[in-house]
């Protein structure tokens, strides 16, 4: 009987071992099924991502050797999303998505400019990416040090002019809001940036959306589709 016993366990133990690797492979983390390839489920992907990351169960998808190796013969990004330099909104982290998921192109406030616009263009026309999203966030220091020139009129140093100078316009369309003044400019900016990328030919296969991020949440919330400058 226990020479038996012996058998059976050894043989249950082979068995389990040879099943192992199929079982690791079906549950793969690098293995992608199909990105997205419509606006509306890219946007759904970047938004479940994003809850995924405020309540702490971010996946940190797509990012081990097998992915880069794959990733080393083409990509296939969903999304483009164009965001704030601030080191607290990281796009791939905030929509837990991996290597080759998005094309990120950040810079201070949102502020566009031809190199911007250039990037984004290849995205949409070179990678036929289906959605843009223009990402703000609340406590912004583009929108600080604009609202900080505005009150005081002292001088803009160096190259933080140009920042100055993008996003003033919302600053002074907001000032007289009642509220936040920084938490309506950053809104009236990231907004007008978004229409200004939808207003431009070289983007009309793309959808283009806006966003804000919250700091102390960590959630994305849509913002409205009209405004003006």
């Amino acid at each position: 009987m226990a020479s038996n016993r012996r058998a059976f366990l050894t043989a249950t133990a082979v068995g389990a071992l040879a099943a192992a690797p199929a079982s690791a492979a079906s549950a793969d983390p690098d293995a992608r099924p199909r990105p997205p390839v419509t606006a509306r489920s890219a946007l759904a992907e970047l938004l479940a991502g994003n809850r995924r990351y405020a309540n702490g169960g971010s996946r940190h998808p797509h990012e081990g050797n097998g992915r880069r190796h794959a990733l080393a013969a083409g990509q296939h990004p969903f999304a483009v999303v164009v965001g704030c330099i601030d080191s607290r909104v990281p796009p791939e982290l905030v929509f837990d998505q991996g290597l080759g998921d998005l094309i990120c192109i950040r810079t201070a406030g949102q502020v566009l400019d031809e190199a911007v616009l250039a990037s984004i263009q290849y995205g949409v026309q070179e990678l036929h990416i289906p959605l843009v999203l223009v990402l703000g966030h609340e406590r912004c220091g583009a929108v600080a040090a604009t609202l900080d020139h505005l009150r005081t009129g002292a001088p803009v140093p160096g190259h933080l002019e140009l920042l100055v100078d993008e996003i003033a316009p919302a600053a002074l369309r907001t000032r007289g809001l009642p509220g936040d003044w920084a938490e309506h400019t950053m809104r009236a900016n990231t907004v007008w940036v978004r229409d200004a990328i939808r207003a431009d030919p070289a983007f009309t296969s793309a959808h283009i959306t806006a966003a804000r991020f919250d700091l102390d949440t960590g959630l994305v919330s849509l913002l409205p589709s009209t405004t003006r400058r």
